[in-house]
């Protein structure tokens, strides 16, 4: 049996690969199910402090599986596009950091699979975009809703009614994509950042992405009190005792986590 998503755990970063690369990773229900297994995998694992997600071959993700979508009927594609939005939906809420590495084309659900990630780095080769309504089609993996957090509304009007794909240049100027790399210094730089985040405190790491997932849909007032609440908490963590002690005493602290 072919594996279409491959996890590898280097210390305390995941590199999740989706490995279909004959069909530009386009993403299928059988892809959808091998990365919600990937996830669960994720989940099972406590040492994990951040997730790196890429595409085998010259892509991302080109996209939904047109293929299949052609003969679904419409109650079909609504169960397409909640599996999805499920599958996404548990990547985005992960405890820990998510990296989108997009060495290619991140297309329709590709571009949609990078926005449920933390943030995005891309190779100086990667294109993004939102080109379903060039087949009559609009976006159903969640690209109406996160886009126009990432980008702002008007630029995601723009990228999904015009359904022109952008250069990685571009996508990092309108706040798609956090940084642009040469293509062989891509994966390093995303496995580097998720190294890094790991060695961030678990805890306060853990909660300050929760607050910000839950504060950007929240009033300012209702967002503020709930940092105020959860500042609280983090002083209740084993992990800020050992920050601290660190810090003062001028070594590399040992977080547990805890």
């Amino acid at each position: 049996m072919v594996e279409l998503v491959h996890l590898e755990k280097k210390g305390a970063v995941a590199l999740v690969t989706l490995d279909r690369p004959d069909a530009l990773n386009a993403l299928n229900a059988e892809l959808l199910k091998a990365l919600d297994g990937a996830i669960d995998a994720v989940v099972e694992d406590s040492r994990l402090r951040a997730v790196v997600v890429t595409g085998a071959g010259r892509a991302f993700v080109a996209g939904a599986d047109i293929a299949e979508m052609k003969a679904m009927t419409p109650l079909e594609a609504e169960a397409f596009s909640a599996s999805a939005h499920r599958i996404f939906a548990r990547l985005e809420a992960l405890p820990i950091a998510t990296v989108a590495a997009v060495n290619g084309f991140a297309l329709g659900g590709g571009c949609e699979l990078a926005l449920a990630c933390d943030f995005i780095y891309a190779s100086v080769k990667a294109r993004f975009g939102q080109p379903e309504t060039k087949l009559g089609l609009i976006p159903g993996f969640g690209g109406t809703s996160r886009l126009v957090r990432r980008v702002g509304l008007a630029w995601a009007k723009e990228l999904i009614l015009v359904a022109a794909p952008v250069t990685a240049e571009e996508a990092e100027r309108i706040g798609l994509v956090n940084r642009v790399y040469p293509a062989d210094e891509l994966l390093p730089a995303a496995m580097a950042v998720g190294e890094a985040i790991g060695a961030r405190g678990p805890v306060a790491t853990r909660i300050a992405k929760q607050l910000m997932q839950d504060g950007q849909d929240a009033d300012v007032r209702t967002a503020h009190a709930l940092e105020q609440r959860a500042f609280g908490l983090v002083f209740a963590s084993d992990d800020r005792v050992e920050g601290i002690s660190a810090f003062i005493e001028k070594r590399d602290p040992k977080f547990k986590g805890r």
